[in-house]
């Protein structure tokens, strides 16, 4: 069983329909009375059970893809598609996690948690039961009953990442989620994050500025160019699947795949 789940999720592996398939999008919009191109002929396939990291230089259209594919936003051109089919308004079957946790103050790590089910209609026993689960995935035991306040930089995006998994999404949007963390805590949400990963089997599309951070975490990485925003290259990550962070760190291919992607944001930067 594991063995079949590892072969999902490795680049190229076969599978009858992609998780989300971006064709030839394009987006574009009104300013100031001129048409701006923020995104420009981006085709991806991802395949069910795949981590994707991206990374591109600042307005280069990195969230608007994220918003693409979870329906908030229609392309000017091109398609997109979750499991084979068109979307076609916002969906509400994936999980969002964005650079702020968000949380409601008065509610408890818990009840924020299962803010989620009552926003869905879920059973509350079930809910219960699915919050319980990831609130000892994520190691938030012992925290369930604590205010917002009360908690951690880190543990905050925990309860947000237990409430955007609350519902078994299949596919995980996260936009920058640990961008506004110390170096410490990012590392160790990194490595939470990828062990949660393997656990569920979501798929994950990440948007980060961190370089280690989009190779430590993905099987591939989508590089983007300056805006209008477009494919530069998709970087394989030849890691294995379980990594130690610091193991990783001193890979040969990590300091390969890593190097790369500098590159290509130095050329974008400098073409900017």
């Amino acid at each position: 069983m594991k063995g079949n789940l590892e072969a999902e999720r490795t680049p190229g592996a076969a599978t009858a329909v992609a998780a989300v398939e971006l064709d030839a999008v394009a987006v574009r919009f009104r300013a100031k009375k001129k048409e701006v191109t923020a995104l420009r002929d981006v085709s991806l396939s991802v395949a069910p059970g795949e981590f994707v990291s991206i990374v591109g230089p600042s307005g280069c259209g990195k969230s608007t893809l994220l918003k693409l594919v979870s329906g908030l936003l229609r392309p000017s051109a091109g398609s997109v598609r979750l499991f084979g089919e068109a979307v076609g308004g916002t969906r509400h079957d994936i999980g969002y996690v964005f650079q702020r946790a968000a949380l409601l103050e008065w509610r408890s790590a818990r009840r924020n948690i299962l803010l989620q089910a009552e926003m869905r209609g879920m059973p509350a026993a079930e809910a219960g039961r699915r919050a319980d689960e990831l609130i000892e995935m994520t190691g938030l035991t012992g925290f369930e009953d604590a205010l917002p306040h009360e908690l951690s930089g880190g543990m905050q995006q925990r309860v947000a990442l237990c409430r955007a998994l609350l519902h078994r999404p299949p596919v995980l949007l996260m936009d920058e989620p640990f961008g506004a963390l110390d170096a410490l805590t990012r590392e160790q949400m990194n490595v939470e994050l990828h062990r949660i990963w393997r656990e569920t089997g979501t798929t994950v599309l990440l948007v980060t500025h961190s370089i280690a951070e989009s190779v430590y975490l993905a099987n591939r990485v989508l590089v983007m160019t300056a805006r209008p925003g477009t494919v530069a290259e998709i970087i394989d990550v030849d890691l294995p699947g379980s990594r130690d962070y610091a193991e990783t760190m001193s890979q040969p291919s990590f300091a390969e795949a890593t190097g790369r992607i500098r590159d290509l944001l130095g050329a974008a930067t400098a073409t900017d």
